[in-house]
């Protein structure tokens, strides 16, 4: 079986959630299928690149976007699935199941309706971005959720589809890769202190994110521990401005805050992770949220918004504590993240058991083997229902 995945992120220009999960599940796929990728970006040895005209390059980067996709459809002749990884691929995949007569399957990493914020970044391409994700997902011969709860997000956004074509494949996590580890070199270098708990947040500046929400809260967590903002990529000039005045104000008025702007190595990631004490998770939309994983992965307590894929990954009261969020009080989300994540802090024995829970339920639950194993037999019924 020969199947072409379609994505704008991979290995190695990655910043966001839907590039590590095909970063790791392409070569878990080549264990069992032949998989020829096809990526935005430079040239890479193991994928073959595509990118905007360049025409384009003023215009709105949604239009780059459809360019873009149109080369991806063209050169997808030989391959039997189409699989596309979020609205940046889709077209391409809906493109080429027409052109070509081949079923397109949908990974569904996030959900343009429930994005309403992207617009600040996109302008009127938002618009643009929303009708191809709608084209594609009614059209596709089936969708795999990272979740159950992002199934039901595409259910209810997209009423038309028929349930028996929505699959869920939770996302995996590489244990071998994220593990808890003792060094603290890259400590060193980012001004954290190991001798005093740490409280971290791993996450692009984005609304979805929340890092806002947690940057308010650090407010009220105890000043014994450092809050680390592992926080870079913004989505606008406009967050990003709000974000450093916000932060600037958090370090005027409690000690041990550390701001990593840049995006880190997996090495430096699974250090700090490893140190921390509690882990952060302050979402207002996730489907899944594979930075979880990670944190549990390397043996951290997790603090997370209830949002999405989170309970399904996050169990409350025994690998961390879940928070409430309510889009329309703000407030007391703030301060129930304030109050979870004093809690752990306050009981330290509570934080290790947690950690030690969420390494066991990381290694027994989501392993990439299985996602893969998952992923071809919905490429196979696929096949089957042409």
């Amino acid at each position: 079986m020969r199947i072409g995945l379609l994505t704008r992120e991979y290995p190695p220009e990655v910043y966001g959630g839907a590039g590590v999960h095909v970063g790791f599940l392409v070569p878990r796929l080549r264990e069992l299928v032949d998989v020829e990728v096809h990526a935005f970006g430079g040239p890479r040895p193991d994928a073959l690149a595509h990118n905007p005209v360049p025409g384009l390059a003023e215009a709105n980067p949604a239009l780059g976007v459809l360019s873009a996709d149109l080369g991806i459809a063209a050169a997808l002749g030989g391959v039997q699935v189409a699989h596309s990884h979020t609205w940046y691929a889709n077209l391409a995949g809906h493109l080429a199941k027409l052109l070509h007569g081949i079923p397109h399957v949908v990974t569904a990493h996030s959900l343009e309706p429930r994005r309403p914020w992207k617009a600040e970044q996109l302008g009127g391409g938002y618009r643009i971005s929303s009708w191809v994700e709608r084209t594609a997902y009614e059209a596709a011969d089936a969708i795999i959720a990272v979740s159950e709860g992002m199934r039901a997000d595409v259910l209810d956004c997209y009423p038309a589809l028929d349930p028996a074509r929505v699959h869920v494949v939770r996302n995996g996590i590489d244990t071998v890769m994220y593990h808890p580890v003792s060094e603290t070199d890259a400590l060193a270098r980012y001004g954290i202190d190991p001798s005093r708990p740490i409280v971290t947040f791993v996450g692009r500046i984005t609304r979805q994110k929340g890092v806002g929400h947690l940057v308010a809260a650090a407010h009220r967590i105890s000043h014994d521990a450092q809050v680390v903002l592992c926080a870079g990529a913004p989505d606008t000039p406009e967050i990003a401005e709000e974000t450093r005045a916000a932060v600037a104000e958090l370090a005027a008025a409690r000690p041990g805050v550390v701001w990593i702007r840049e995006m880190l190595p997996t090495t430096d990631v699974r250090q700090i992770l490893s140190h921390s004490a509690v882990f952060v998770c302050p979402s207002v939309y996730e489907p899944l949220g594979i930075v979880n994983l990670e944190a549990m992965a390397c043996g951290t307590a997790v603090v997370a918004s209830d949002v999405g894929g989170i309970p399904e990954v996050v169990d409350h009261g025994r690998t961390g504590l879940l928070v409430h969020y309510d889009a329309t009080d703000e407030e007391a989300f703030r301060v129930g993240l304030a109050d979870a994540v004093n809690e752990v802090l306050g009981d330290p024995a509570r934080a290790r058991a947690f950690g030690l829970a969420g390494r066991e339920r990381a290694e027994r639950e989501f392993s990439w083997a299985s996602v893969a194993s998952s992923t071809v037999d919905v490429y196979r019924a696929a096949l089957e229902q042409r």
